[in-house]
């Protein structure tokens, strides 16, 4: 029988850890509840305000591959009104040659001049011409039904931004799901209990996803949003390329909109992950965007605040999260350590199978609704106690790199300082100076050698 101490001990080793541990789960068993009465908007029968028609995909990529294939033609299964997509110079003709197989007729190639997700975005949306634009990346995979009920959230005219549910896709066409993948639907597991009860509760989101994410054309097309989308500088000088989705959240809020999130069947998008350690680096990423974004909406713009008290606090309770995780652990080595001036010590062996066999069963319990769909991912909870360590660790140290803006899993993409574009536009707008006045020396040349030819008609 696991037993961990004497009597004369639960006290000092029980007491931090077990006031920890009810905050932890009575704040999980909260979202619980509110995941389970939350209640996605469906779509009118008759007369929606919005159609299919009503809305252009707008897909951001430079390196797209045959998943788009599969993506592109479940977007045109929901039937848009048009696609837009928008590489860099170099990948226009790959990226046509595979749009000219799924549809030519309705999706559209267009270049930027450089690699930078926040231009290539705004330049598709200034390329549109209907109510409704959706952000798409380029390997979201959507259900039939799925435009429909992103729609039947903007009857409300107040909402300004729709996300949805997600879900692994595999990498593999066999359907097989490496380690990575299997971590990465834990996450989403956890991510669509938390949008759906922080939804419910107070309407609010901590971040629209960026994989697929509908807003309303006329708040994109505001010169000010758009000047301050492609302007969007950390501690003054570096430029952020991605976090562009928690970007249009905090506008939303800052500017009065609504935030919905259909957590729902019909809803659900498929995407593929990294099915290799290079998860890791994409996960880095989006801690940093998360550290950067909460610090701006809680301490900077301070709007969440009283749009979104119960978002408010899931992001104080995120700064701490980490904290607050390594604790069981360290608690646990000090205990180990203690045993030590016992006369009667328990074998450490028995401590530590008792501390893993409780984490065992609670990580279980939180990854039930993954675990009903894919019961077969229960071999993968122990890779899922060892990763949420390493996440931890990682957190702490995302804080302390928040300068690093690059994409991490894209080489050159998002690297470039603030000074350094500004210098290229300098430089470009010289040539364009330069070029200028070539063409009026020219034109006067041209003008001085006619008038000088004008009275000598055999030259």
């Amino acid at each position: 029988m696991l037993y961990l101490t004497n009597d004369n001990q639960l006290l000092p080793f029980f007491l931090p850890f077990g006031i920890i541990g009810f905050y932890r789960y009575l704040w999980f068993f909260i979202k619980v509840i509110a995941w389970f009465t939350y209640r996605p908007v469906l779509p009118k029968e008759e007369n929606p305000t919005y159609s299919s028609n009503d809305v252009t995909i707008i897909v951001p990529t430079i390196d797209a591959g045959e998943e788009f294939k599969i993506a592109a033609r479940s977007w045109m299964e929901n039937d848009p009104h048009e696609i837009i997509i928008i590489t860099e110079e170099r990948m226009r003709g790959p990226l046509q040659d595979l749009a000219d197989e799924v549809n030519p007729d309705k999706i559209r190639v267009l270049t930027v001049s450089r690699a930078n997700k926040r231009l290539q975005m705004t330049e598709g949306i200034n390329n549109c011409n209907t109510e409704i634009i959706v952000f798409a990346d380029d390997d979201a995979i959507w259900k039939p039904t799925f435009l429909k009920y992103v729609l039947a959230c903007f009857e409300d005219l107040k909402m300004g931004g729709v996300g949805t549910c997600q879900t692994v896709h595999a990498v593999d066409p066999s359907g097989y799901q490496t380690v990575w993948e299997v971590l990465a639907g834990f996450r989403l597991t956890i991510r669509n209990i938390e949008v759906a009860a922080s939804t419910h509760i107070d309407g609010g989101v901590c971040c629209i996803s960026g994989r697929t994410a509908a807003y309303r054309t006329l708040i994109l097309k505001d010169p000010a949003f758009q000047y301050g989308f492609t302007n969007d500088l950390w501690l003054g000088k570096y430029p952020l390329n991605s976090g562009d989705d928690k970007f249009l959240t905090r506008w939303m809020v800052s500017h009065g909109w609504n935030t919905y999130i259909q957590v729902c069947p019909e809803a659900e998008l498929f995407s593929t992950f990294k099915n290799n350690w290079r998860f890791i680096k994409q996960v880095l990423r989006w801690t940093r965007n998360t550290w950067r974004s909460d610090f701006r909406s809680l301490f900077t713009e301070r709007y969440i605040w009283f749009r979104h008290p119960y978002v408010a606090f899931t992001m104080i309770d995120k700064i701490f999260n980490p904290f607050t995780l390594l604790a069981g652990p360290v608690l646990v080595v000090v205990f180990a350590i203690n045993q030590s001036n016992d006369p009667h010590p328990k074998p450490l062996w028995n401590i530590i199978v008792s501390y893993i066999s409780w984490l065992m069963l609670t990580r279980a319990l939180k990854l039930l609704p993954h675990l009903v769909r894919r019961p077969q991912d229960v071999i993968w909870i122990p890779a899922w106690l060892i990763f949420g360590y390493y996440f931890a660790i990682m957190k702490l140290y995302a804080l302390f790199t928040l300068h690093e803006v690059g994409w991490g899993t894209r080489a050159g993409v998002g690297t470039v300082l603030a000074a350094d574009i500004a210098k290229e536009d300098a430089a470009a707008a010289k040539v364009r100076e330069d070029a200028a006045d070539v063409k009026i020396e020219l034109t006067e040349l041209v003008s001085n050698v006619g008038h000088e030819n004008r009275g000598y008609p055999d030259q």
